[in-house]
């Protein structure tokens, strides 16, 4: 049975940065559970720090492996999970996308997380192969990564034109030598990378379409401002023209034979 407390009705504005991913992959958990006909799934973050997606996954009944390269932020996973109450539910492994599959087992996951890992990696393609590695032969695959396009618009409206343009042709997204991001995808690339891993891509959605553009001064301006934002949020997630503007890419991707 799901533990999950379910989303805060307040709605604060941090929830702007993860409604949108968390909608779909609630769905898609349960998607998947009702097609394996098990409630507990075998969730595996790969990447996921200090647990803001997989404690909520195991807040629905899920068994969640948290893979992170950081000890700290398993601590503050183990910390997260137990004020939660899904302690039993939640494992933490020090381990990277590069050695993914040497600390968990493969064909294992119902689901596997990838949010915020491609970004950072040495070789995406290895990543995303790993990613599958680990995948049941109809498991499901998240990934989130930084959008080429919203980092060029951002620095645009900053007044940085020089930084926006090189964003735009240069082949890793990247602004300048200070830009703290090593890599940032287009869509088509991101697709491009998963599909070559042999999955299907299921849907895209564009995250954090203006939500880093609006100034706080403005979403905290009157009540329901930052819920109506997190309901803009979610109309434009899905329409090609404003994902292709959003700070990150989420995709959903499936491998849906049986092997």
């Amino acid at each position: 049975m799901s533990r999950e407390q379910g989303v805060d009705p307040l709605r604060p504005r941090a929830s702007l940065r993860t409604a949108v991913v968390w909608d779909v992959l609630r769905e898609a958990l349960d998607g998947q559970a009702a097609a394996t006909g098990r409630e507990s799934l075998d969730v595996l973050d790969a990447g996921g720090g200090t647990g803001n997606f997989a404690v909520r996954a195991a807040g629905m009944g899920h068994r969640v492996t948290v893979v992170d390269p950081s000890p700290d932020a398993l601590f503050a996973l183990e910390r997260r999970a137990a004020e939660a109450g899904v302690a039993d539910l939640v494992r933490g492994v020090q381990g990277d996308a590069h050695g993914l599959l040497d600390v968990v087992g493969a064909g294992a996951h119902d689901a596997v997380l990838c949010h915020g890992v491609l970004e950072y990696v040495d070789d995406p393609a290895e990543a995303v192969h790993n990613v599958v590695g680990a995948l049941r032969p109809t498991g499901v695959v998240s990934v989130l990564a930084a959008n080429r396009n919203g980092a060029v618009l951002a620095r645009a409206l900053a007044g940085h034109f020089a930084e926006a343009r090189r964003g735009l042709s240069d082949p890793h997204g990247r602004w300048g030598d200070a830009d703290p991001v090593p890599r940032r995808f287009t869509e088509d690339g991101l697709a491009d990378l998963v599909t070559a891993a042999g999955l299907e891509v299921a849907a895209v959605h564009g995250v954090r379409v203006f939500a880093d553009l609006v100034p706080g001064s403005l979403a905290d301006a009157e009540p329901g401002a930052t819920e109506a934002l997190l309901q803009l949020e979610e109309a434009a997630a899905g329409i090609p023209a404003f994902r292709a503007i959003a700070t990150q890419l989420h995709l959903l991707a499936r491998r849906g034979r049986e092997a």
